[in-house]
Order: C-alpha cells, then sequence, then structure tokens
C-alpha cells in the first residue's frame, strides 16, 4: 500500500460522504490499516512490527492527504502549499521556494538560521511571505510528546510572524468528552493558533479547537490581515 493507494481511498470515502468526509477520517484509517497489513504480511522488508510500520506510513502520509484535501480551496484563495521537510531537505529549490524558505527560517542568533520542523507551508506566491504553517497528526497524545517544547519554541521564535496551526485525525480520542490528559488539553487550548480536528465525535470546542472545516475560514481572516499590515 503506498499514498495514492490511500488518496483513492478517501476519494472513495469523499464519493459517499460528500464535504463532510474529513469527519470520518479516523474511521477510514483504520479501514486502510487492514489494507496496509495484508501487504506489509507479504512484504517482509517492511519489518518485523507491524503497529510500528503502519504507525509511520500514516503519519507521513495524512500531511500529503491534508495538502490534497486543501489544494483546491488554497487555489481559490490565490495561496500555495509546499511540504515542510521538501524545504528543509533539497539544497537546490526554484527561485519562488528558495525566497519561501529564507521567510520560514528563524534566527536563533549565535545558531544561525534553522528551519522549523512543520508539516505543511502556506505562503503568498506574490510576495514569497509565509501566512502559516501546519503541523499534522493523527494522535494529540503522540504530538504532544514529540513537539510541545518545539513549538513553544517556534511559537517565541516567530514573535507571531506567521500562524501556527494543528491539524489532527483525533485517533485516540484525546479531544473528545472523555476527560483528555491535562498537558494534552493545554496544548490544544493554548500553545497554538488554532486546532483543526478531523472528527465527526463531538469534541469540546472553544475558541481555539475547532473542526476541520473551519481551516479555510481561519486562513481567510490571516490574509486579510496580513494584507493590511
Amino acid at each position: 500500500m503506498d499514498y495514492q493507494d490511500l488518496k483513492d481511498f478517501y476519494l472513495e470515502k469523499k464519493n459517499q460522504y460528500g464535504q463532510s468526509v474529513y469527519k470520518q477520517i479516523s474511521r477510514f484509517l483504520w479501514e486502510a490499516k487492514e489494507y496496509h497489513r495484508r501487504d506489509w504480511e507479504r512484504n517482509p522488508t517492511l519489518g518485523n512490527d507491524h503497529e510500528q510500520s503502519w504507525r509511520a506510513f500514516k503519519g507521513k502520509n495524512l500531511e500529503k492527504l491534508i495538502q490534497d484535501i486543501l489544494k483546491d480551496e488554497m487555489a481559490a484563495l490565490g495561496l500555495e502549499m509546499v511540504n515542510g521537510h521538501k524545504l528543509k531537505k533539497r539544497r537546490q529549490l526554484p527561485k519562488q521556494l528558495s525566497q519561501v524558505k529564507r521567510d520560514l527560517a528563524i534566527d536563533y542568533y549565535e545558531c544561525g538560521l534553522h528551519l522549523p520542523d512543520v508539516d505543511v507551508v502556506i505562503y503568498q506566491p506574490d510576495t514569497c511571505k509565509v501566512l502559516a504553517v501546519i503541523l499534522s497528526t493523527v494522535t494529540l497524545r503522540e504530538r504532544v510528546v514529540q513537539s510541545r517544547w518545539k513549538v513553544k519554541l517556534l511559537q517565541k521564535a516567530v514573535a507571531r510572524r506567521f500562524k501556527v496551526y494543528l491539524v489532527c485525525a483525533d485517533d485516540d480520542s484525546t479531544l473528545t468528552y472523555n476527560y483528555p490528559p491535562k498537558n494534552a488539553k493545554a496544548f490544544a487550548e493554548t500553545d497554538l493558533d488554532a486546532r483543526h480536528v478531523l472528527t465527526g465525535d463531538d469534541i469540546d470546542l472553544i475558541e481555539n479547537v475547532k473542526l476541520f472545516d473551519t481551516v479555510v475560514d481561519d486562513l481567510k481572516i490571516a490574509q486579510q490581515l496580513k494584507s493590511s499590515e
């Protein structure tokens, strides 16, 4: 199973559920996991632990799926997207992306310029200025462990130069009404500009914890604020 298989699976669900398909992401990932397991069982090069192989697969490909879901909406707003890891890894970039990379870079003074660890970068193609970055994760609890200190540093370093959003499938139901851990709840409510959740379950919606269908509205507001600076 590769990303195209996952995307095709998503498009099948979109034909079934329409624009609310994002609410089915967690459920369809569970279904896709069985297809991935069959491939894993037939391919010994994928390792001895299916759970580990699946976690790596879904984490890497969720960010690609988010880009594909948002692609048409971003084009309608006159915005473009690029994978943050692509900016980080490639030394030779087209002129436009080189300028985006420079705008994204954070100056750590004596430690030099460094790119933050983000999954998707949304930018204005006419100015090459970064409007927002997206961190994507299947489970919020996992991202808290991996990234909370990075987000704190990023938040301080960018000094609100661009928005920082989290898109989460909430695969472990951390944001539902089942009393999420305090550190995960704090991360969801205070550390970022907004958390957009890919779920159809009830979640504790507050000002900065929202459903995924509001991400475009948030980007429109950020775009308006940027243009008025």
